[in-house]
């Protein structure tokens, strides 16, 4: 029977630590995917401190299901070694806060180019990371985003067939709506490699969707899930007809969705519920 253990980033909620555990402890939820902490982005977290936020998470009967990390965020023209180094350090900082998972990108392509043309710097950067992380216990998931080299599914493909077992995928129905894609295709090409899933809708829009980098700056096309054109119904069926077992994680993105009122606790309040109704449909 699949299991959809629910997660979500608590960042959405509020910055502080303290506040995303009341929320999400009032919805039923024990699992944070830590992006910010105390105003601070997981990756720059040293392994001390990853120690003690562990413990905090801990005494209250949490646990952190990823370390929702920007690498590979970054242009692909921009220096490599430093986000390296961090890379490194946050394999500790995952083992710090007794995780197994590290989400990761596949690098920003510059508007208008092909990407094929960077392909092979793209997979220099990985195997580095792959190499970096060999032997941790750690699993890195790529997530599919927009701009990035892993944009769409042909290219997520590409990535997974590349480092078999190594990269394994975190997939999210709304980046994809928001990059054009068919994710009933999507999911049919990329589903034996789906690990975690990333839990936000979206609906198509004529405009080109923007870069955007953090939370507050997210498209107001974003809808709770089933609400949008991500088929998140459907591939939550699919992955329950496969006896799924892993992390579901809310992703709102609804701070500028102006048809959903209040806070940033309200407005997870909102998307978790939606999941969780879908959940309850397909199970």
């Amino acid at each position: 029977m699949a299991e959809f253990i629910l997660t979500g980033f608590g960042d959405e909620i509020d910055p502080m630590l303290d506040k995303q555990m009341d929320v999400m402890e009032g919805l039923g939820i024990f699992n944070i995917e830590t992006r910010v902490i105390d105003n601070k982005n997981i990756s720059k977290f040293t392994p001390q401190e990853a120690k003690e936020v562990y413990a905090r998470m801990n005494d209250r009967g949490f646990g952190v299901s990823a370390l929702g990390t920007p690498f590979g965020k970054i242009k692909i023209s921009e220096e490599f070694a430093p986000h390296l180094d961090e890379f490194k350090r946050s394999i500790e900082v995952a083992h710090e806060m007794h995780t197994k998972y590290i989400r990761m990108f596949s690098f920003y392509i510059p508007e208008g180019d092909d990407p094929s043309q960077y392909k092979d710097e793209v997979f220099a950067r990985l195997s580095a990371f792959v190499e970096a992380n060999k032997g941790s216990g750690v699993q890195l998931l790529h997530e599919n985003e927009k701009f990035i080299y892993g944009d769409e599914p042909q290219r997520c493909l590409e990535i997974l067939k590349a480092f078999p077992g190594e990269i394994l995928c975190t997939y999210d129905p709304s980046n994809f709506v928001q990059c054009g894609v068919d994710n009933k295709e999507a999911f049919a090409m990329l589903k034996d490699y789906i690990t975690y899933m990333h839990i936000k809708d979206s609906v198509y829009t004529e405009k080109k969707a923007k870069l955007d980098t953090g939370n507050h700056l997210v498209s107001d096309a974003h809808r709770p899930a089933g609400q949008g054109d991500g088929c998140v119904k459907y591939i939550l069926s699919e992955l329950a007809k496969a006896d799924f077992k892993g992390f579901a994680s809310i992703e709102p993105h609804l701070s500028n969705n102006a048809s959903i009122p209040g806070t940033g606790a309200d407005k997870f309040t909102v998307a978790a519920n939606a999941l969780k109704g879908l959940i309850a449909e397909v199970q």
